[in-house]
């Protein structure tokens, strides 16, 4: 049902570690063949030493910048934000199934810098979804993130899926 769905996630910074590199690249295996995934990695925008509030607001604003240059027109958003809605695995599931069946076809999930997101991008999100209200890595959330895709797609399929 949504195999012929495009998944871009949306990410700023590299993934430094060889295991979460590694993870990342598990389940983008495992996700080939319930959809298109994209994984964009975009710049850090540098932070003085000793930064104001200022300097965390202008580097948000820039990292905001770059990430919604990456966002087209149609696309579906998902932005991952610990004041977003929880949703259980089943339920996110049934969200995407729904955004399949009404023809959304390209679903971008956006996690952003250690600062966080800017105000534009959390206005541009569809849906703001969170995780947990505890604050992850963002490379760990990227592992977590692929990892609730996956058991999506597999619980949209009915297959079985080890908890």
């Amino acid at each position: 049902m949504a195999s012929g769905m495009n998944i871009n996630v949306i990410a700023i910074g590299k993934l430094k570690e060889k295991y979460w590199q590694e993870a990342v690249r598990e389940y983008a295996k495992r996700l080939g063949g319930y959809c298109r995934l994209q994984i964009i990695e975009l710049k850090e925008s540098p932070l003085p030493g000793n930064p104001s509030a200022a300097d965390e607001q202008a580097v948000k604003e820039a990292e905001g910048r770059e990430i919604l240059k990456k966002i087209r027109d149609g696309d579906y958003c998902i932005t991952l934000e610990i004041r977003g809605k929880s949703f259980s695995s089943e339920h996110l599931a049934e969200h995407l199934e729904h955004l399949a069946v009404s023809g959304r076809s390209t679903v971008d999930f956006v996690i952003g810098g250690s600062l966080g997101l800017s105000e534009e991008v959390s206005r541009r999100a569809d849906l703001k979804l969170s995780f947990s209200a505890m604050t992850f890595p963002h490379q760990m959330m990227r592992v977590i993130l692929l990892e609730q895709i996956y058991r999506s797609f597999k619980i949209i399929r009915g297959e079985t899926y080890h908890k």
